[in-house]
């Protein structure tokens, strides 16, 4: 079963990198370092897994790949946007990401700032064109809101505020909700707004991404502490040097996998009224808790 949605996921992505190579090329002209460092940042290999949640959850409710495609590549901007911010030294302070150089080290602290911004507003940019303007209002209104200070965000400065602190399992749930969470409902939720899903439909992706986002957040937790940085793509066991707040850091290792577990469980139980349709998202929500990077 792994291989079988590791496969998937590749396909998608070397799909997906192709639209979103495609997408970056529209627009007006921009400074060609500024260029170089954001498709540097957003183009990097990656599991792609929140633009897959977009795509399919669209697919899911009677809509077309065709339609889901500009939010998919925003929310990837968003996702790589903060995987610049974070691995800045005011921030998480890292060199390596997804085994390469981070943005910072490769253009420096400016530009890669500067990217960030970029990628952020260029996320909007990109719902901003599609035709319809209600799926516009709507896709922006979501992705703000799990974006923002209510969002990853202020999951951020959550998690800023958590390191050298007592661990607090409370404290660490609400990082997790929305650093995580919010981004990974967002992307089901916008997937079924493109595809003209009904209320109840937009409200069990949503429920589906918060618990998945969660899983997948544990499972992160737990790779810092045991998996190396030749698999990790980023250096390995910050999170414990940081004294950060972490399911492992408050309830061991045992108990943090039966909570990815139960996480898992509870998001796969949103699916259900889709059937046979949705066993690859079975699939995906069962991989982000046994993945090893």
């Amino acid at each position: 079963m792994r291989e079988g949605i590791q496969n998937t996921l590749r396909a998608f992505a070397a799909e997906f990198d192709g639209r979103l190579d495609a997408l970056l090329a529209c627009g007006g002209p921009r400074p060609a370092d500024l260029a170089e460092a954001v498709r540097y940042s957003v183009l990097a290999s990656g599991k792609r897994v929140r633009p897959y949640l977009l795509v399919r959850c669209c697919e899911l409710v009677g809509g077309t790949r065709e339609r889901a495609w500009p939010a998919a590549a925003a929310i990837e901007c968003v996702h790589a946007f903060s995987l610049v911010h974070d691995d800045l030294p005011a921030m998480d302070d890292d060199d390596l990401r997804r085994g390469r150089a981070t943005t910072h080290k490769k253009f420096g602290e400016a530009l890669a700032i500067l990217a960030g911004d970029a990628l952020l507003t260029l996320s909007f940019e990109l719902i901003a064109r599609m035709a319809d303007a209600r799926v516009v209002q709507a896709l922006v209104s979501e992705l703000a809101g799990a974006t923002g200070w209510s969002g990853m965000i202020g999951g951020q400065a959550q998690d800023l505020a958590g390191e050298n602190q007592p661990p607090s399992l409370e404290r660490t749930r609400a990082i997790h909700r929305l650093k995580t969470g919010r981004l990974f409902a967002a992307a089901c939720r916008m997937g079924a707004i493109c595809g003209g899903g009904t209320v109840d439909q937009l409200e069990g992706f949503l429920r589906f991404g918060g618990r998945l986002g969660e899983a997948f957040q544990i499972a992160d937790d737990l790779l810092d502490l045991t998996a190396g940085a030749e698999r990790l793509g980023k250096t390995a066991g910050k999170d414990a040097a940081a004294r950060k707040q972490t399911y492992p850091a408050c309830v061991g290792a045992a108990a943090s996998r039966a909570a990815a577990d139960a996480a898992v469980t509870s998001a796969v139980a949103e699916l259900a009224p889709f059937g046979p349709a949705a066993d690859d998202l079975r699939e995906l929500a069962a991989y982000v808790v046994v993945r090893d990077y």
